[in-house]
């Protein structure tokens, strides 16, 4: 009440005015946040020469085929990256969520994995493999029961600013854990897969 008193007393200049100072402190703050924006870098984007997104996973990365795994690219990370991790998983199984690939502490400067990587525990990048649906290291591919419904395969993308400080052989649940605080970005690439 005080408060509009004092308005009231100011006039219409003094309304004027105040609108004017308030109009420009909105101003400033909306540039400020731009600004913030601007200085996060690009979105962070995740694709694959292997298949399209929302499309369907050729039978080569699954178990089906070759059972390598599909390449991926993305695009750069805030600039206060210090490193990645993926976790690709299947949602639709009856038992919930199941992994079929975890790495991480890719390094920093990282843009892609190429097709087929290693299912080795420790990469010659020094980035770790963890624990997927068959208990081994790597990639495994999608194997849903035959004559069932298309399954989803996330594939997601996580720019860190720390390293995870796990060993390798680590379990999703594990590297969740460890990511926690440390997310900057991330990425998503959903393909689907049935036999």
């Amino acid at each position: 009440m005080r408060d509009l008193r004092m308005i009231a007393k100011c006039g219409v200049g003094g309304v004027t005015a105040l609108c004017l100072l308030f109009c420009l402190i909105f101003c400033l703050d909306a540039r400020g946040q731009e600004a913030q924006q601007k200085e996060t870098g690009p979105v962070l984007k995740l694709t694959s020469s292997s298949f399209e997104a929302d499309g369907d996973i050729p039978a080569k990365y699954s178990c089906d085929g070759a059972n390598v795994s599909p390449a991926l690219a993305w695009t750069d990370a805030p600039a206060a990256t210090r490193g990645f991790a993926l976790i690709m998983d299947d949602p639709d199984t009856p038992k919930g969520a199941v992994t079929h690939w975890l790495i991480y502490d890719l390094p920093v400067g990282t843009r892609l994995l190429p097709e087929g990587v290693p299912t080795s525990k420790k990469l010659a990048d020094a980035s770790m493999q963890g624990k997927n649906v068959r208990g081994k290291s790597g990639y495994t591919g999608p194997c849903p029961e035959k004559g069932g419904p298309a399954h989803h395969y996330f594939f997601k993308l996580y720019a860190l600013d720390a390293k995870t400080k796990l060993k390798p052989n680590a379990k999703k649940e594990e590297v969740e854990a460890a990511m926690k605080g440390h997310i900057l970005a991330k990425a998503e690439l959903i393909g689907r897969f049935k036999h």
